[in-house]
């Protein structure tokens, strides 16, 4: 991520950083950035498929020691692929890359892979605590460092960009920002932290304009890959300039070579005057001569540097909105401003195409993701509809090509002043072309995907749900009709799920829908492990501090007693330093589910949540769930496990006749969800009002004493109706 060996050459010069104490400012967080050093460095489980209760209580330690130093954080998200599709080649490498790790990882050898719904757990940590969050359309550094620069304070990451970017608020490289340790008296906590500006960088080169730091990193190269000539200009130049760089020397090596060379310049103009001498260039056509020559692709890689004075973003933190983004309704453009809508989605509208995330996992067999391929063909099929129907005006907008970059047009970013996202550029749409064959022809969207250890392009037919859903219109459609669309692609049905506590009804639908397109089938001892790994959670979760709203709901229970049964279930744990292999198989098993879990979330989220989500950082623990198949496998009975805790017990049997229910073969939803495609029934949803999710309609209340009991593990946001 950013420039090659930029942030090995600074980190190992102390003069280019400042020591700061910091305290009493705004701060703009480069969301993707955190999550990933967060996770990453404090030891959280990557093998087994994440703690994510872990990681949500370490994300919430931080966001409380921001506020302790009166720290106000602002979270910026990257959204989507960069629709002019010059990262590409980058990130189809990482994710080769990253399919080795993820294999490395599952036979017990070195690796990172993120699990994959971090994400999630880190936008439901940032929403309940109320943190100003953004995500936008495409990748947000630039957006980043425009508002950092109007906003005049620092940016914290770990992306090698800021080290190029010009802002007067500076940059705090995360691996400095020592958050853990708070100094200072109380009324004065501040963190230590190092603070890097391009002034205190420029200084130690004589004063070099600041204006040219971004053809460095062009030079030394950047995720958008620098240009081909570029070797054959720096092997051209006087090599002692250059100290031990040169091709094929190490990246940081070559950063001072340039700076050195860079500093005999007054200008960017100057600069790329004597590129165009070196490689022979026209100079009739002044400081861009050359057009489509090696000056002419510097100029063009250095816009993407260049901050504004004003930022989109600052108006959305103000209480703005957002313009509509192409192809997706207001609703959806807001949902997908806040976070609420996956990168996937944005991915799938816009370019046709969607890179899926590697998991741990038997790479014998095939991906996790082809589980839950029947939810993402539903996701394609609601989103691309009108291409499917042959609309001829988004067939135009698909066919104006992918223009634009980081920041610069692409994804509409250049259309008016307030849309968050939005880049100077003039280029259009930026959507992939799209061969229109047709009313009712399919269409289809690119899905990369691991294949045995390779990355494998998949072309993965869109397929209309039934009863088919407008997408234009979906704010308009009842709740009660969105979830029927939801239950019906998940194939299940709301009296299978009535008995459940309704926040965990996705939960449940997801884990049946599992059971049955797992392969292998996933085994009881796992089914099991994960129904208690749920129980864990409902517990977990209602002893958090924002959760003491609950305990009035039925004090006559002995909560001490559930409290002792979340401890038993927590000492089953695998723990770091245990001598114990990883069970491939069950890894695989518990991959399946969370591809199915993601793709899921992705669809109820596209439906404007026709259900609540779940609790993601209660819902799964890799490590609580595979100690828990140790004595279940050996013959244990789950019940034995949750001994003295009547709500527990309750809970997990009340969870557990669920699934078998929407997992049954003679369940009316299970033949109607497979072969599908194509079959138009004609039958509409529930329709009207009275029988949406959140109104509390419809849902078995015949069961009115186990779920009264289950009041205490229901979030309040449950009761809320949102028609």
């Amino acid at each position: 991520m950013g420039v090659q060996g930029l942030t090995t050459y600074v980190e190992g010069n102390r003069r280019f950083l400042q020591d700061v104490k910091f305290r009493d400012s705004r701060l703009v967080i480069d969301g993707c950035s955190l999550y990933f050093r967060l996770y990453f460095t404090h030891g959280l489980d990557q093998q087994r498929g994440g703690d994510y209760d872990a990681f949500a209580c370490l994300l919430t330690q931080f966001l409380s020691a921001l506020a302790a130093c009166n720290i106000q954080p602002y979270v910026v998200l990257d959204g989507g692929i960069d629709p002019s599709d010059k990262k590409f080649p980058t990130l189809r490498q990482r994710l080769q890359s990253k399919i080795r790790e993820a294999d490395n990882l599952a036979h017990g050898r070195n690796g990172s892979v993120l699990p994959i719904l971090v994400r999630s757990v880190f936008i439901q940590v940032l929403m309940q605590r109320g943190i100003p969050l953004v995500q936008c359309p495409a990748e947000a550094d630039w957006e980043i460092a425009c508002l950092a620069h109007q906003w005049n304070c620092p940016v914290l990451t770990n992306d090698s960009d800021f080290y190029i970017f010009d802002l007067p608020g500076g940059y705090l490289p995360l691996t400095s920002f020592q958050w853990t340790h708070l100094n200072g008296k109380a009324s004065q906590c501040y963190i230590s932290a190092r603070r890097y500006t391009t002034n205190g960088l420029c200084r130690l080169f004589g004063g070099l304009n600041k204006e040219l730091l971004p053809l460095c990193a062009v030079l030394a190269g950047n995720d958008y890959c620098a240009p081909k000539d570029v070797e054959t200009l720096l092997a051209m130049l006087n090599v002692s300039a250059f100290g031990q760089g040169g091709k094929g020397r190490a990246p940081s090596s070559r950063i001072g070579g340039i700076l050195n060379w860079l500093s005999s310049f007054s200008s960017p103009a100057e600069a790329l005057e004597e590129v165009s001498r070196l490689m022979g260039e026209d100079s009739r056509d002044g400081g861009n001569r050359g057009k489509g020559g090696l000056s002419s692709l510097l100029w063009e890689g250095m816009q993407e540097y260049y901050v504004t004075s004003q930022s989109s973003l600052a108006r959305w933190f103000s209480g703005g909105q957002t313009s509509r983004l192409p192809r997706l309704p207001e609703c959806l453009s807001l949902a997908a401003a806040r976070g609420m809508l996956p990168p996937l989605v944005l991915d799938a509208v816009v370019m046709h195409r969607v890179l899926l995330i590697p998991q741990v996992e038997n790479s014998k067999l095939a991906s996790s993701h082809c589980c839950a391929k029947a939810i993402r063909q539903a996701v394609y099929g609601i989103l691309l509809q009108d291409v499917q129907a042959g609309d001829v005006s988004v067939q135009g907008n698909i066919s104006q090509g992918r223009g634009g970059g980081r920041g610069r047009g692409g994804r509409g970013r250049g259309r008016g002043s307030d849309q968050v996202g939005r880049g100077r550029g003039q280029h259009g749409v930026g959507e992939a072309p799209v061969q229109y064959q047709g009313p009712g022809c399919p269409v289809f969207v690119e899905e990369y995907d691991r294949f045995e250890l390779n990355l494998k392009k998949n072309q993965v037919e869109a397929n209309l749900p039934r009863p088919p859903i407008c997408l234009e219109k979906l704010s308009q459609a009842p709740t009660a009709v969105r979830l029927d669309v939801l239950l019906k692609v998940l194939g299940t049905q709301e009296f299978a799920l009535a008995p459940v506590p309704l926040h965990l009804w996705l939960a449940v639908a997801v884990t049946s829908f599992w059971l049955r397109k797992a392969t292998p089938t996933p085994s009881q001892p796992q089914l099991h492990a994960l129904l208690l790994g749920f129980v864990y959670g409902e517990l977990s979760w209602n002893t958090q501090p924002e959760a003491t709203y609950h305990q009035h709901a039925i004090q006559q229970l002995n909560w001490t007693a559930e409290c002792n049964v979340g401890a038993g279930l927590d000492r089953q744990r695998v723990r770091p330093g245990e001598r114990r292999g990883i069970d491939v198989g069950a890894a695989h098993s518990f991959s399946q589910w969370q591809a199915c879990a993601w793709s899921a979330l992705c669809l109820n989220q596209l439906l404007l949540s026709p259900l609540p989500e779940p609790h993601m950082a209660w819902l799964f623990s890799g490590t609580l769930l595979h100690g828990l198949l140790r004595p279940l496998k050996g013959g244990q009975a789950p019940e034995s496990l949750l001994a003295g805790g009547h709500l527990s017990r309750q809970l997990y049997l009340c969870l557990l006749d669920a699934v078998r229910n929407c997992s049954s073969k003679n369940h009316p939803a299970s033949a109607a969800a497979r072969g599908r495609r194509g079959r138009g029934r004609g039958r509409r949803g529930r329709g009207g009002g009275g029988r949406g999710a959140r109104g509390g309609g419809g849902r078995g209340r015949g069961a009115e004493e186990i779920n009264n009991r289950f009041a205490l593990l229901m979030s309040e946001e449950e009761f809320d109706d949102d028609d």
